[in-house]
């Protein structure tokens, strides 16, 4: 056996501990299996996931790709001690950008890095991607833990997420007959979502206010625990209306961008959105973010989704129809515009206010 050399130096000098990886490995291992659907057995360990579109029941599909992180959300988290919610997020970004497409989400991939593993962060981490991609369909068929002394401080960390859904050819959104005349319904959002977070955090320091205070706009529970309200997951709801009805033309998630950005990346050339704000409830959050903030309307618009997660273009004959398979799957829509033809230069304009 060779002899160790003096003063030699092993990884876990260099600040990475291999045996954290593993015992992390080894306490997300059951919330990983309980991510497992037809197609996917959800099993980790391996140099790759494996997913049998077959066995998922698709026999012409098309794939749908998304990948997307929490932003700086997740430095709230770090600084409320509270992880548990911030992978839902994480899987929340990525399929929600699938179902707009028509895809259902099928499985899942994580990236964490860190400068210090922390097993039991890491842990509670992966509790909310697993709980995500349960509530979402999908499986957890593997991901990557990096621990990078020197890039990231001690107690910091960052994530990113991969999603991968199919849909049978012929069934993507948009659908080609988007048009002048056409109705917006609005998805209800459980809050800020996992956007504008940069100009969240501002709003928080100029308040004077820390993530330990009490929520000036929600009792009982303090302003990090609310801020932290995870993204909702709109995938089971949209799947079961796309079922129910051949009402729904296209989707919008209302990510960073707002209603502003967001909806016209689903529309043709010249048609415009025309929103009624006076539909929207707008959670407190908003408000006081606004009034806290000196934030404008335009710009509340343009940063956040005050309120509407997923915007659902409908063929107005069908519009009764589409709304009752959301209320069927346990949603509560409301009618927030229609399309026009477009004039001027506006892709999104609106009457009314924000009840900010």
């Amino acid at each position: 056996m060779a002899d160790t050399p003096r003063n030699g130096l092993t990884y876990a000098d260099a600040g990475v501990d291999i045996d954290a990886g593993n015992a992390m490995v080894d306490a997300i291992k059951p919330l990983v299996q309980a991510t497992a659907r037809p197609g996917a057995d959800a099993i980790i360990g391996g140099f790759g996931g494996l997913f049998d579109l077959k066995a998922a029941g698709f026999k012409d599909p098309v794939l749908v790709a998304a990948n997307d992180g929490v932003g700086t959300k997740v430095m709230i988290a770090i600084e409320a001690g509270r992880h548990e919610t911030i992978g839902i997020d994480l899987v929340a970004m990525s399929v929600n950008d699938l179902i707009v497409q028509g895809a259902e989400p099928l499985f899942f991939l994580d990236y964490f890095a860190t400068g210090k593993l922390e097993p039991h962060v890491g842990a509670e981490v992966v509790k909310g991607i697993a709980k995500g991609c349960k509530e979402s369909g999908c499986a957890l068929i593997g991901g990557e833990t990096a621990e990078m002394p020197g890039l990231y401080k001690k107690g910091d960390y960052d994530l990113a997420g991969f999603a991968v859904g199919a849909a049978e050819r012929g069934t993507l959104l948009p659908r080609p007959d988007v048009k002048a005349g056409d109705i917006l319904l609005g998805l209800p959002s459980s809050g800020v979502h996992s956007n504008g977070y940069s100009l969240v955090r501002r709003i928080v320091e100029r308040s004077g206010l820390t993530y330990a205070s009490p929520c000036p706009f929600a009792g009982g529970q303090s302003l990090g625990e609310a801020l932290l309200e995870p993204t909702r997951l709109y995938v089971k709801p949209i799947l079961s209306a796309l079922k129910a009805t051949q009402g729904i033309k296209a989707l919008a998630h209302i990510t960073g961008g707002g209603f502003i950005d967001n909806i016209p990346r689903v529309l043709p050339d010249g048609v415009a959105a025309h929103l009624n704000l006076d539909a929207i409830k707008v959670p407190a959050v908003f408000g006081w973010l606004a009034k806290e903030g000196g934030v404008a309307q335009d710009e509340m618009l343009r940063t956040f989704n005050c309120g509407i997660g997923m915007v659902v273009v409908v063929d107005p004959a069908q519009e009764k129809a589409v709304s009752d398979a959301f209320i069927a799957a346990g949603e509560h829509p409301v009618r927030v515009g229609a399309l026009r033809t477009q004039s001027g230069e506006a892709r999104v304009t609106h009457q009314g206010q924000l009840a900010l």
